[in-house]
């Protein structure tokens, strides 16, 4: 087995295991201010000033520095919050998440598509799958580190139950046996394919997963728009909003390519609203864009 495998392993359990042992609110807070401070200097964030440019030319240089300051605190946070989650509660102030927009699930269905972004602290939204009484699954990428993966997946015991498929070939027929037995599926779609359709996101030609709306098509089930914001430094609302409308356009591609212009729309609205919620640090968009800086 490799070493720089369980040096990684070593890593991950120290990390959540001093998330765990300092608490929510300093283990949160402690996890931001590493990643703010340090995060600015790595060179991945030469992709992140790219990415915030491409999307908001109009504002300053200052302006785009401090989101990306903002950005790299939120991703501290979330990560150095991960041993709490399992057990956040519903709450009316404090640590804990929220609710709105709980008026827009559909009476009585189980069998959804839920899409939504790395946002916020996006591993708060089983616990909101589970308060409307779903079985939420979900794809991921698993890490390619194996033990990584096995520190985080056990890291999540206890929580709500959530269903992990891999990306990839057997983890979409898990996914899709999942949705076809009656239950949720829960798919964040705001990263780069190298496969998928090339649609508008941000302003810029971006492949785009066709998944959310190729199976909520193909199960006419509903496809609810969700995203997380952090709105204190440890609390978090989850924003359930209206089911998308579907297209009919008696063309099976286009009903899928008009769906999912409708997904990133959404998605690129949560962001132009709350730019400091969002993972900034992935190349989005064409390599060749990433070139021209």
């Amino acid at each position: 087995m490799k070493l720089r495998w369980r040096l990684e392993a070593w890593g991950a359990r120290a990390a959540l295991a001093l998330g765990r042992a300092l608490g929510m609110r300093a283990g949160s807070a402690l996890g931001g201010a590493v990643t703010r401070a340090i995060g600015p200097w790595l060179p991945v964030s030469r992709v992140g000033r790219r990415n915030l440019a491409l999307a908001f030319p109009e504002r300053d240089a200052a302006w785009r520095e401090a989101v990306l300051k903002d950005a790299w605190e939120n991703l501290g946070r979330s990560m150095m919050e991960l041993p709490h989650l399992p057990g956040l509660p519903r709450t009316e102030s404090g640590p804990g998440w929220e609710l709105v927009g709980a008026e827009n699930m559909p009476a009585g269905a189980r069998q959804l598509v839920f899409f939504s972004a790395h946002i916020g602290n996006w591993e708060v939204l089983p616990l909101a799958a589970q308060a409307f009484g779903l079985t939420m699954g979900s794809l991921y990428r698993a890490p390619d580190n194996p033990l990584v993966d096995a520190v985080v997946r056990q890291m999540r015991e206890g929580g709500a139950e959530l269903p992990l498929f891999p990306k990839g070939s057997r983890g979409a027929r898990q996914a899709l046996k999942h949705l076809a037995g009656g239950q949720a599926l829960g798919l964040v779609v705001d990263q780069k394919l190298n496969e998928g359709i090339e649609l508008d996101f941000l302003g810029q030609r971006a492949m785009t997963a066709t998944a959310p709306a190729e199976l909520a098509l193909r199960f006419g089930c509903p496809l609810i728009p969700v995203h997380v914001q952090r709105i204190e430094k440890n609390r978090f609302r989850v924003v359930v909003e209206p089911p998308l409308a579907f297209p009919a356009t008696g063309d099976k591609a286009e009903d899928v390519r008009l769906l999912m212009q409708q997904v990133n729309d959404h998605i690129g609205a949560w962001i132009r609203a709350r730019p400091q919620d969002w993972l900034w640090l992935h190349r989005r968009f064409p390599r060749e864009i990433y070139r021209t800086k």
